[in-house]
C-alpha cells in the first residue's frame, strides 16, 4: 500500500514538523513516503506527483486548506480510487462541510500520532482507529477520541533525520520542547489544551544539537516557553555549550512572567543576536484583555523587554479587532508599544479560528468575519470598517519603513515628536495614492516618504533630513544623491583629506545637517548645531557613519 505524508508550506524555507514526526514513527510502514510542497507551485503538478499513491495524508493549516483542496480534486481526477486524509489544527474542528466534500475520505481529529499508526494498521477496516472522522454510506461517522499519545514515544526520534544535511542551513528549522499552554485566551487554538506536557529531555537535546550542527535558525513551537525557570535555562545553557557561529534560536516568550533569574543568566551570559523573542503583548486595553481570558500587565511586559534588549532581537505582536477595543484604544496601544523600538513590530488582525471560543461567541460583539480562511475580521461593534481600513493603511507603512528597516531615525524622531500612528497612518494613505503597496521600488519608498513630509512637515528641517539619511544608509553601493545635497567637492576633498579617509577602498558621501547626529542616536535629543555627517559605503554592507562634528 502506497501512502504519501505531505503539505504545502506556505514558503520554501518552512518545513513541516508534523509529517517527519508521522513519518519517523511509522517508517517501518512499507509503501509509506514523505514529501513537501509550497502553495505557490504548480497544482496540477503537485497533483500529478501525489496521485500515484494510494492514500494520501495532507496536513492542513489556515494558511494552506484552499490551495490544499483545490489540490485534492485535481488528485481525485487523476486517480479516482485513491484514498484521502486530512489532519492538522484547520480540520480539527468544525470539519462537517470538509468531511461532506466528496473527494475527502478521512479526517484526523487533534493530535495524530495515534491515529495515524493506527490507520495504516488497520485500513481499509478503519471502524475503530480512534479520532477519526469517516463515511459510512455517504454518512459521516466521528469514532471515539484517542487516548492523549505519550510524548516518551518520542526518546529516540529524529524528525530531521531523513532530509538533506546541506538542506537544513537555508530553512526555518521547528523543534518542539513541550504542548499545550497554560493560559485561555479565546482567540487561540493552544488555550483548548491546557495540560503542558514535555517531550523526554535527551530527546529535545540531542534533536537541538542535530540542527544546530546542521542548520541555522531555529525555531521553538513551545507557546510558552518560558513557563518553568529550570527548564528554559536549562535549554539556554545548552544552546551556550553547544550553538554554532551561524545559528539563531527563536522562543515565544510571555514576558511578564519573565523570572528575574532568567534575566540575569541572559545579560550575564547570552551573546547579542543569538536569540530572538516573539512576544505576544496584544493589547495594551485590560478590559479588552480580560474579555477575552487574558492576563497580563504591560509595564511588567515593557521593563522586562527594556531589560533584556540589549541582548536579545524582540518581535512584538499586537491584534487588532479585539472586543471593547476602539479605534482610539487601538492607536494607545500601538502608540506605547512602537515606543519600545522593538525591531520587528507585527501589527496582527484579529482571526476567527476554528474551534477557539472566540469564534463561537461572535455575535455578542458584533464580529463579522470573512467565512473563509484565514476567517479574518470585517467589522464589530467596536470597529467599522472603514477604521478597519485605516489601521490595515498603518499596518502597511509599519512594514514597510520599520519593520524592513528603512526609515528606522525617521520614524525616532517622528515618536519623540509627533503621533507615530498619525504619521504612518498619513503616509499610507498618501502611498496608496502614488503606488501599490504591493508593487514598487526602492526609490519610491524614500520619494513618497520625502513627498509626504515636504507635503506635511515642510517647517520641520530635521525631519526632512533625517529622512535623506535614511535614504543614503540603506545603501550598500553609493547611491544616487537625492533629497539632500552634499557639501561642495572642495569641502568634501578637504574632509577626506583631513580626516584621512581611505577614498580608494571607499566611496563617501559628506551631508550637512542641522543637528548633532551622534546625540540623536544615543538618546534621541536634537541638539541644533550646524554639524556634517560622513557615510562611508564599501559595496557589500550597509553603510557606516564618521561623524564629523564642527
Amino acid at each position: 500500500m502506497q501512502v504519501l505524508l505531505t503539505t504545502l508550506n506556505a514558503k520554501y524555507i518552512h518545513m513541516n514538523l508534523a509529517i517527519r514526526l508521522l513519518y519517523e514513527l511509522n517508517k517501518e510502514h512499507e509503501g509509506l513516503d514523505w514529501r513537501e510542497f509550497t502553495i505557490k507551485e504548480d497544482k496540477d503538478e503537485i497533483a500529478e506527483a501525489c496521485s500515484k499513491y494510494q492514500i494520501i495524508a495532507f496536513s492542513c493549516y489556515i494558511w494552506n486548506i484552499t490551495p490544499t483542496l483545490e489540490v485534492i480534486k485535481k488528485i481525485k481526477k487523476l486517480n479516482p480510487v485513491c484514498k484521502i486524509i486530512l489532519g492538522g489544527p484547520e480540520v480539527s474542528y468544525e470539519w462537517q462541510d470538509i468531511i461532506a466534500l466528496t473527494e475527502i475520505d478521512y479526517i484526523i481529529v487533534g493530535e495524530g500520532e495515534t491515529p495515524f499508526t493506527e490507520f495504516l494498521n488497520s485500513f481499509p477496516n478503519v471502524e475503530n482507529v480512534p479520532s477519526l472522522v469517516w463515511k459510512k454510506e455517504g454518512v459521516a461517522v466521528e469514532n471515539k477520541s484517542a487516548a492523549m499519545f505519550d510524548l516518551k514515544n518520542f526518546a529516540q526520534t529524529n524528525p530531521y533525520i531523513n532530509d538533506l544535511p546541506n538542506e537544513l542551513y537555508n530553512k526555518v528549522c521547528y523543534i518542539e520542547t513541550s504542548r499545550g499552554c497554560p493560559y485561555k485566551c479565546e482567540f487561540c487554538l493552544a488555550s483548548l489544551d491546557n495540560k503542558v506536557r514535555y517531550l523526554p529531555d535527551e530527546n529535545i537535546k540531542s534533536n537541538l544539537l542535530y540542527l544546530m550542527q546542521h542548520g541555522r535558525t531555529i525555531k521553538f513551537l513551545d507557546r510558552t516557553f518560558n513557563i518553568k525557570k529550570d527548564f528554559t535555562i536549562d535549554i539556554f545553557k545548552f544552546i551556550l555549550e553547544h550553538h554554532q557561529p551561524h545559528n539563531v534560536f527563536q522562543f515565544e516568550i510571555t514576558a511578564d512572567i519573565v523570572h528575574p533569574d532568567i534575566i540575569n543568566f541572559i545579560n550575564e551570559h547570552v551573546p547579542k543576536g543569538l536569540f530572538r523573542f516573539e512576544i505576544g503583548i496584544q493589547t495594551v486595553n485590560q478590559k479588552a484583555n480580560l474579555e477575552v481570558s487574558r492576563k497580563q500587565s504591560f509595564e511588567k511586559t515593557k521593563g522586562i523587554i527594556l531589560q533584556l534588549s540589549d541582548k536579545i532581537e524582540m518581535h512584538l505582536d499586537l491584534i487588532v479587532g479585539l472586543a471593547l477595543d476602539y479605534f482610539e484604544d487601538i492607536k494607545y496601544s500601538f502608540e506605547e508599544v512602537f515606543k519600545i523600538f522593538a525591531p520587528e513590530l507585527q501589527l496582527g488582525f484579529l482571526k476567527f479560528l476554528k474551534g477557539t471560543p472566540l469564534r463561537n461567541k461572535f455575535e455578542k460583539h458584533g464580529f463579522k468575519f470573512d467565512p473563509n480562511p484565514p476567517y479574518q475580521i470585517i467589522e464589530s461593534h467596536y470597529l467599522s470598517k472603514e477604521e478597519l481600513h485605516k489601521i490595515t493603511v498603518v499596518e502597511h507603512s509599519l512594514e514597510v519603513y520599520w519593520n524592513k528597516k528603512r526609515a528606522i531615525n525617521t520614524l525616532k524622531y517622528v515618536t519623540a515628536n509627533y503621533s507615530i500612528f498619525d504619521f504612518l497612518l498619513g503616509l499610507g494613505l498618501h502611498f496608496e495614492s502614488k503606488r501599490d503597496f504591493h508593487k514598487f521600488s526602492l526609490n519610491d519608498i524614500f520619494e513618497i516618504l520625502t513627498e509626504y513630509i515636504s507635503i506635511h512637515f515642510s517647517k520641520d528641517k530635521v525631519l526632512i533630513q533625517l529622512a535623506a539619511v535614511d535614504y543614503y544608509l540603506h545603501h550598500k553601493v553609493k547611491p544616487q544623491t537625492q533629497f539632500l545635497e552634499e557639501i561642495d567637492r572642495a569641502d568634501k576633498n578637504t574632509v577626506i583629506e583631513l580626516k584621512r579617509l581611505n577614498h580608494h577602498k571607499y566611496r563617501y558621501i559628506i551631508l550637512p545637517v542641522d543637528f548633532n547626529f551622534q546625540s540623536f542616536l544615543k538618546d534621541s535629543t536634537i541638539e541644533k548645531i550646524d554639524s556634517t555627517i560622513i557615510i562611508q559605503y564599501d559595496g557589500v554592507n550597509k553603510a557606516t557613519i564618521i561623524f564629523d562634528e564642527v
